[in-house]
């Protein structure tokens, strides 16, 4: 989906994760410009709200840490000191969810805000929930900076979950896809589990029944509030990568009338072909961006209009409403009454009153 599009030389991101990382080197000695060497960033400006900086940045600054650092723990220590506070409106959106189960649904479908050097994702079984880290999102990383990644992407997950449940919530088991590391040891002391090594994937492991608990902080306006912050804030991130940023401007320019892919290619200056290929390259597809656009478009129209579902699947190039009831369902999980809210709600069942009574 064009969610998970690598964003790596976007500068976009707020220095929250940098700031973190330069801190931790700092108290081993290490010089904060020696930390940024390369990455064309000044130590004074890591405290600089208003600064954006790029994955590529982080990254490189990532990098010199594993050539710099003789602690074996840094990257732990970064994601332990990574609370949900320093995200801006993505930490505090998860922060008030309203229940484990949508921290983890919207921890990917937004984790494109928080500076990602991984692709993330999560499944879940009867028993066990599992946080799965397929791919990292720069190309070509050395062994050690993507053992160092995943190290602070584990130890951040972990403590993210503490930040919205309680201290002592650890997960049940971490696998690791890789040799045991010389400082294996430190693994179980942050993570607080058992560690296993030369697994199949990197997983972080935890009980299904965490998905039903309420974070402290849970507040359904609030939620409700910020995840509508985030997904504006996501569909400009969209707008600005690449041949899938060009044809996600394309597509919401002419929002009654969905371009084809050979039209969108025309606009471009481009064949279908080509434009094919760059989708691919920048691993996404038109048809994906096509329903990305569909799904932003209706939550839009369900929120701030009054078009009926027939209009609005018209609108959106469905066949009947039928099909675009489904789709919504795929999309989000809820249906057309639930997205509508409770004023749309209680309008439809007025309509269907005055249409029962008509009769």
């Amino acid at each position: 989906m064009l969610s998970r599009i690598s964003l790596i030389n976007e500068r976009i991101y707020a220095p929250y994760k940098l700031a973190a990382l330069v801190e931790v080197l700092a108290e081993q000695g290490i010089a904060p410009a020696d930390s940024l060497r390369g990455s064309g960033i000044d130590p004074a400006q890591i405290y600089d709200a208003s600064l954006l900086t790029s994955v590529r940045q982080y990254a490189l600054v990532c990098r010199n840490a594993v050539s710099l650092s003789c602690a074996p723990d840094t990257a732990f220590k970064v994601g332990a000191r990574l609370h949900l506070s320093a995200y801006g409106m993505y930490g505090y959106a998860l922060m008030s969810c309203l229940s484990l189960r949508d921290f983890f649904r919207l921890g990917v479908k937004y984790h494109h805000l928080a500076t990602p050097a991984l692709s993330i994702d999560w499944m879940e079984f009867s028993d066990r929930v599992v946080w799965l880290f397929p791919d990292a999102l720069i190309s070509s990383p050395s062994r050690e900076l993507k053992e160092f990644l995943i190290e602070q992407q584990f130890s951040a997950h972990v403590t993210h979950i503490r930040d919205v449940t309680s201290p002592d919530c650890s997960p049940i088991e971490a696998r690791f896809s890789y040799p045991a590391p010389a400082h294996a040891d430190w693994y179980p002391q942050y993570l607080g589990c058992p560690c296993h090594f030369h697994q199949e994937r990197c997983e972080l492991l935890y009980d299904a029944a965490l998905l039903g608990r309420k974070p402290q902080l849970a507040h359904h306006i609030t939620a409700t509030l910020l995840q509508e912050t985030c997904d504006r804030l996501i569909g400009r991130t969209k707008a600005s990568v690449g041949a899938s940023g060009e044809v996600y401007r394309i597509m919401m320019s002419t929002p009654g009338r969905l371009p084809s892919m050979e039209t969108v290619a025309s606009t471009m200056n481009m064949t279908t072909r080509t434009l094919r290929r760059r989708l691919l390259a920048e691993k996404t597809s038109f048809v994906a961006i096509l329903e990305d656009v569909r799904c932003s478009l209706a939550l839009e129209y369900l929120k701030t209009t009054k078009m009926s579902a027939d209009d609005i699947a018209t609108v959106l190039g469905f066949n009947d409403s039928a099909a675009f009831r489904r789709a919504l369902k795929r999309w989000t999980g809820k249906g057309l009454l639930e997205l509508r809210g409770r004023e749309g709600a209680d309008r439809h069942a007025a309509a269907g009153g005055r249409k029962a009574g008509s009769r």
